[in-house]
């Protein structure tokens, strides 16, 4: 494909933005946008229960904020970017809630000349964003004309849609990157026809189409004004000197009589600040030196000059200030963009722009008008306008799932705001709000790097939805599923459902490793929702009713002999159970869970909880013997069992090589368990690990009498822990102090002796691997607890004739004497959790049974696509709060790659059968990557959907698989080979593609 973008003529727009609405009162697939009177009406209906401030700031639609002789509904929009290159952009932002629209940069290099200086893919915006773009890959031609069609279209969408005043919103332009670009004929014809369009033809004709579509409206066109942009933000490279910034400044101010804010890089903050606040708050991977901070604009330079500049448009009765901020240079570290240097966005920059306008605000005695935008989010956005920064734009949020649906909550919040007219900035709360970001959890970096929420599965030509979660749980749970189900206060069926492959509910509603929640799109909207917490609420309300109905299966005359009655043992012996099998389970202590009841804390997992989960197992028939060791294999045959699942569990320890008062992890943690341990004289305590078993006896230990400190003890640092991030945050909430690179040697004295380590290149496992330095430490340390990873004890295997492999693993499945003997769980991994134990064992099941268990899902379970859609909302629109419970669906409709592309490049098609399927628009697309990020399969859906080509250049300088139309009958498909295909004659296309295909030919202008 090629990264040319190419325009929609305004007829083309219009066609598709109004075909679109009239089938589905959306345009460009805009779901949820934003209306004035829709929020009133809400407020106003829930009055009563959210009290008088709820309607306090309702004035009707008469609430407006003036700025640059012109007003504003609401101080938001897109900031220059991707967001508003295009019309069809900022035409969806307008409709998401945008008021405030800052164009896209423009300069002298444009078009293909500049398109090929670009890397692709150039964005980047899983967590903070990252691109390597810059100013409109249009010509500057092509950018005035998509900015005037835009205008023209919002004054009337505004009246046609209800979505608010015509004049209620404000276009500014950008500009850049030096006076002489600026000067020249191609951008001063830019900036000219911004100021006044009416001599333009593209102005004539957006205005005479609009009629042809809009005929009830002509009065309202013919109004539209020529008078686009009165303002400018100008943008400059990195290492522009300080006059020649404040020379173009004074040229659009003096000479061209525009509103001027100036752009402000982060680098004005120093090298010192910026550092310290990224590794502050986490994100001290980001990479930078100091050259950028030495060539860019200085502190003292640039006040001096914005105190002149702000006098200059004082004078010519304008207004000045600045924008914050730029994006921040940082370099390319690990193949994030094909570049070898990037721009920061996002939360990650909040830190740095927050920063920014506290110390502008304070050297100006909050004189100074500051435009904001970097990481803005729900959490910020009513503080900054309170503290009166405004108006405020957003990029990286825009390029989540959502999209410019994100936008309305946004919209919302600001709308609810006191409207006042500027006069200063809040020194003391911008300062505040700086302060209370430095520690809250959407502005801090997880302390682990987050796994990816992709799949490892390339994504389907058709039928692409799915739910990352259950991608993400080892047993594959029906999440979606049953998290709908408890929506609907339905838990017995919840729980029916959990229970279908998963037997140890309460376990795992309260210990499991939630897998799950890692990959959740909600995620990306702050937090997942809470599927762990949500199973436990399942299964303490349906419980004892599903108890009650669980009817033992007709035995099928078979036996089986389970070996250990922990977590993978237990779940063998239910499924095997529920199978009609005879299920024996063996286990020679006197209490059954494993490592769940022997050995984790109560703290964590209550032994009420296990013992119900235990109950359950029993009830589906499996017989658990304790007290009993297994008798061998071959007695086990003699005694009629056709197979041995063996869940023996991994407990044997590993040499510290600590000397010393050393004890093993699992032995403290019983003895603590059991209430057998001696603390005395015991006041301080290391545990050497950083796992979860680790973190369990370091919070067990802050909880014994006596202990008056406690120290993990790790020879990397906290974000290479193999610990998961809660366990790592709750003992950093206990108290537990975290001794990183450093290795321990001995322990003597209260004192534990450790050298001091530095991280170096990444090992096999992709961890920066520990080097000793010629440094020693120590710490206070009576008693030293070895948490570094159990091993297998393989006595039980070997007894009976089964040898473990070359890395001392005995494998899945063996065979004695014609006999199957299963390995599954901790002894078959390694130490392992509850949820790999239970697929472990599902797996030795099915193979025993035959066949895999049919899964039945009652269809109250699934929602309709409309309710898929609606659920994917960021925030409750009531009360303004994030939704944090609401499952978004994605097993019904993803549509993650349609909703991130700023472009409107990835298209849905409502097939005849009423599915949703992904059409990628070539024409539209610039290669920006995006969508890749967030497509839960590991694919682009840029590169990998099947696109409709425009045209036989593109489709020939392409090799996706995609379709050209050729005439009314005839189109050119290419799959494994192209084929010219004549639709009105039998074909050997395959159904899904043929159906595609004649949808998109029935109404073409809607994927154009």
């Amino acid at each position: 494909m090629s990264e040319k973008m190419v325009p929609l003529s305004i007829h083309e727009l219009l066609s598709r933005m109004t075909k679109e609405y009239s089938r589905n009162n959306i345009a460009f697939t805009i779901h949820e946008g934003f209306k004035i009177s829709r929020y009133n009406d809400w407020r106003k209906t829930y009055a009563d229960s959210l009290g008088e401030k709820a309607t306090a700031n309702l004035t009707g639609e008469e609430k407006y904020l003036p700025i640059f002789g012109e007003k504003l509904e609401v101080p938001l929009g897109p900031a220059a970017g991707p967001h508003t290159q295009m019309a069809q952009n900022i035409i969806s932002a307008y409709i998401g809630g945008a008021r405030f629209f800052e164009l896209k940069t423009v300069q002298v290099m444009d078009g293909e000349e500049l398109a090929k200086c670009i890397a692709r893919p150039c964005i980047k915006a899983d967590d903070e964003g990252y691109n390597c773009e810059w100013s409109t890959e249009l010509t500057v031609e092509q950018a005035y004309e998509e900015y005037v069609k835009a205008w023209c279209v919002c004054k009337v969408i505004s009246v046609a849609f209800g979505l608010g005043d015509s004049d209620g919103f404000v276009f500014n332009m950008s500009v850049g990157y030096d006076l002489e670009g600026i000067r020249s004929e191609k951008i001063d014809r830019f900036i000219e026809g911004l100021k006044d369009a009416s001599d333009r033809p593209i102005f004539t004709e957006t205005k005479n189409a609009l009629k042809e579509f809009y005929p009830e409206y002509t009065e309202l066109i013919d109004d539209i004004s020529p008078r686009i942009c009165r303002s400018v933000t100008l943008s400059t490279l990195h290492g522009c000197p300080p006059d020649e910034i404040e020379r173009i400044a004074s040229y659009l101010i003096k000479e061209k009589g525009l509103n001027t804010f100036v752009k402000c890089n982060p680098t004005i903050l120093g090298y010192e600040t910026a550092r310290a606040l990224l590794d502050k708050t986490g994100f001290d991977y980001v990479a930078f030196d100091d050259h950028h901070f030495k060539e860019d604009l200085q502190w003292d330079d640039a006040a001096a000059m914005f105190r002149r500049l702000q006098a200059l448009a004082q004078c010519k009765g304008l207004e000045f200030g600045v924008k914050l901020s730029n994006t921040f240079p940082v370099d390319v570290k690990n193949g994030e963009l094909p570049a070898d240097e990037m721009y920061m966005s996002g939360r990650a920059l909040f830190h740095l722009t927050i920063e920014m306008a506290r110390r502008f605000s304070e050297e100006f005695d909050g004189k100074l008008r500051i435009s904001f935008s970097g990481g803005v989010s729900q959490y910020v956005v009513r503080y900054l306008f309170e503290a009166g920064i405004w108006p405020i734009t957003v990029a990286t949020t825009l390029l989540k799932p959502g999209g410019y649906s994100r936008l309305a909550s946004l919209a919302y919040t600001l709308r609810n705001c006191d409207y006042q007219p500027f006069t200063k900035t809040d020194t003391q709360k911008i300062a505040t709000l700086a302060e209370r970001c430095l520690t809250h959890q959407y502005y801090q970096k997880p302390i682990k790097p987050q796994p990816s929420k992709k799949n490892d599965e390339p994504v389907p030509l058709f039928d692409c939805y799915t739910a990352p979660c259950q991608g993400g749980c080892p047993i594959h749970q029906d999440i979606p599923e049953y998290v709908r189900l408890v929506e609907q206060e339905k838990h017995k069926e919840a729980l029916e459902v959990i229970l279908q492959k998963n037997p140890l509910p309460f376990t795992t509603g309260l210990i499991c490793s939630h897998r799950c929640m890692t990959k959740c799109t909600r995620a990306h909207n702050y937090l997942p929702i809470d599927i762990r917490g949500i199973k436990f609420i399942a299964t303490c309300e349906g419980y004892d009713e599903v108890f009650e109905n669980i009817k033992k299966p007709a035995p099928t005359g078979k036996k089986v002999a389970v070996i250990g009655a922990g977590a993978a043992g237990l779940s063998a012996a239910y499924f095997l159970a529920r199978a009609g099998i005879q299920a024996d389970v063996f286990e020679k202590s006197d209490k059954a869970g494993g490592i769940v009841t022997n050995v984790i804390p109560d703290f964590r997992i209550s032994p009420y909880f296990v013992k119900w989960d235990i109950a359950l197992i029993k009830r589906m028939g499996a017989n658990i013997r304790l007290k009993t060791p297994a008798p061998s294999f071959a007695q086990l045959k003699a005694d009629g069992y056709s197979a041995v699942v063996c869940g023996v569990g991994a407990y044997k320890a590993r040499d510290p090589k600590v000397k010393g008062n050393v004890m093993n992890v699992i032995d403290f943690l019983k003895a603590y368990k059991n209430g057998s341990l001696d603390t005395f004289g015991i006041k301080h305590i290391a545990v050497i690990g950083g796992g979860n078993t680790a973190m369990d006896a370091a919070r067990a230990a802050k909880r014994m009498e006596g202990v008056e400190s406690v120290s993990i003890v790790y020879r990397r640092t906290k974000k290479y822990m193999p610990a998961d991030e809660e366990e790592l945050r709750e003992a950093l909430k206990d108290g537990v102090r975290f001794v990183e690179l450093a290795a321990p040697a001995e322990q003597r004295d209260g004192k534990l002796t450790c050298t001091v380590m530095k991280l170096g290149e990444p090992d096999e496992s992709g961890r920066r691997s520990p080097v000793a330095t010629d440094e020693t430490t120590e710490l206070p340390a009576d008693l030293v607890i070895a948490a570094i990873g159990e091993q297998v004890d393989n006595s039980l295997f070997a007894q009976n004739g089964i040898a473990p492999d070359e890395k001392g693993r005995v494998p899945f499945l063996s065979e004695i004497d014609g006999m199957k003997v299963y390995n599954i769980g901790d002894s078959l991994r390694g130490p392992s959790t509850v949820v790999e134990c239970i697929a472990d064992a599902q797996k030795a099941a099915d193979d025993i049974i035959g066949e895999p268990f049919e899964i039945t899902i009652p269809d109250d379970a699934y929602p309709s696509i409309f309710e898929a859609i609606e659920s994917k909302r960021v925030i409750d629109p009531v009360v303004l709060t994030p939704i944090y419970s609401r499952c978004m669906s994605c097993n019904t409709v993803c549509e993650n790659c349609v909703s991130v592309c700023p472009n409107r490049a990835n298209a849905v098609v409502e097939m005849p059968d009423g599915r949703r399927e992904i059409l990628h628009i070539d024409r539209l697309c610039n290669e920006c990557g995006n969508c890749r990020s967030f497509c839960p399969y590991a694919s682009a859906p840029y590169l990998d959907k099947f696109t409709f080509f425009e045209d036989v250049e593109s489709f020939d300088v392409s090799s996706q698989k995609g379709f050209l139309i050729l005439d009314d009958h005839t189109v050119r498909v290419r799959l494994d080979e192209v084929m010219d295909i004549d639709l009105d004659k039998p074909n050997d296309l395959p159904k899904d593609v043929e159906v595609l295909i004649l949808t998109v030919m029935k109404d073409v202008d809607l994927y154009r």
